[in-house]
């Protein structure tokens, strides 16, 4: 366990040589400054009619003398005529404490997204699917490159404080908090460019499949951007809801985020709020600090041993608790096994570069 926070990546340098660590998508158009998350300009305005009848699910810190962006009497835009988007205006008004009208201006600004209806609901196929052997190979190409490794290193360096820091208070093993964004977002450079509003008013109304799933999403990002005071058009994301560094559904976004740099503010388009909300996520699934998460091994009936598609045949793994842990972000064998090989081979290089940077320091 690490005792303490670094203040110079230099000392952690020496000190982990000293210690030894805690345990042993394909296209990234952008960067993450130039998508730093939007200052909000906006809080959803309490209905005061309600407010009293249910002010035990209300945050008194929006109700501030602050001019409101969105207001309207009357619902218009392309879901003037849903009754749907009606009745969860209704019950957000009724449950929540929302201003009527201000929901009205809001869902007026509304956009139905074509192109994420087309994405949740993709045409059917008839023809028959037959499994193609190597679906491991090709999904841990995508992330097992020298670009993710080396681009989680630099990440490492720059956030080694935030890094030890939430590794030591929630007692989860630093190269898997990496490895998580860095397969989620690329380490910050591909966070998702749809308004995160229009795809979950999209997805919850225009949609059958998830719509349930999706409205409650919806939910909670009304009440995610009144909490945080964030004007809701703002934040972007996946086509899915999605947000941050470590793609947080809005859920997850209110359970779990943490301020993390402790500015007043939970902000997972920033590394640090992002790095600990992730180490947090990790914490409360059950992570076991400095335990294994898979093993190769040998084909067995074990419920325990999982099979992966190479193109030279099946690999075997025994798989540990730590790594169901992981597939609470996404079940999949393959996204778990991507994101623990990526984060070894994360934390080989980073060692390495430690160490070079030590020899540097002690050459006169």
């Amino acid at each position: 366990m690490i005792h303490a926070v670094y203040k110079h990546p230099f000392k952690l340098v020496l000190a982990l040589l000293i210690t030894g660590c805690a345990s042993d998508r394909q296209d990234y158009p952008g960067d993450y400054t130039a998508r730093s998350r939007p200052q909000p300009t906006v809080i959803a305005p309490i209905n005061k009619t309600d407010a009293q009848d249910h002010s035990s699910s209300i945050d008194t810190r929006t109700i501030l003398p602050r001019p409101y962006t969105y207001s309207a009497q009357t619902l218009s835009g392309p879901y003037a005529n849903s009754f749907a988007v009606r009745n969860f205006i209704r019950h957000m008004v009724q449950n929540h404490g929302f201003s009527e009208t201000y929901l009205n201006g809001l869902f007026s600004h509304a956009n139905r997204l074509d192109a994420v209806i087309r994405l949740e609901n993709p045409p059917p196929s008839y023809e028959p699917s037959i499994p193609r052997p190597g679906s491991w190979t090709r999904y841990r190409n995508k992330f097992l490159t020298e670009m993710h490794i080396d681009n989680g290193v630099e990440f490492w360096l720059d956030n080694a404080d935030a890094i030890a820091k939430a590794s030591a208070t929630y007692r989860v093993d630093p190269e898997y908090i990496v490895a998580i964004i860095g397969v989620e977002t690329y380490f910050g450079r591909n966070i998702g460019k749809t308004c995160i509003f229009d795809a979950l008013t999209t997805l919850s109304f225009d949609t059958y499949r998830r719509s349930q799933f999706f409205t409650s999403e919806l939910e909670n990002y009304l009440l995610m951007t009144r909490e945080e005071s964030i004007d809701p058009l703002e934040p972007v994301g996946s086509w899915a809801g999605a947000m941050g560094l470590g793609q947080f559904m809005p859920s997850s976004f209110r359970r779990l985020a943490v301020d993390f740099n402790n500015d007043g503010r939970r902000d997972l388009w920033h590394q640090h709020d992002a790095i600990g909300s992730v180490a947090h996520y990790f914490s409360r699934s059950g992570w076991r600090f400095n335990n294994p998460v898979a093993q190769q091994t040998v084909r067995s009936h074990d419920a325990a041993t999982i099979a992966l598609s190479t193109y030279d045949g099946d690999e075997f793994w025994r798989v540990y608790p730590n790594f169901k842990v992981i597939k609470h972000y996404n079940n999949s064998n393959k996204y778990a096994m991507a994101v623990h090989q990526l984060a070894q081979a994360i934390k080989q290089q980073y060692k390495q570069k430690l160490y070079a940077l030590a020899q540097q320091r002690m050459l006169p």
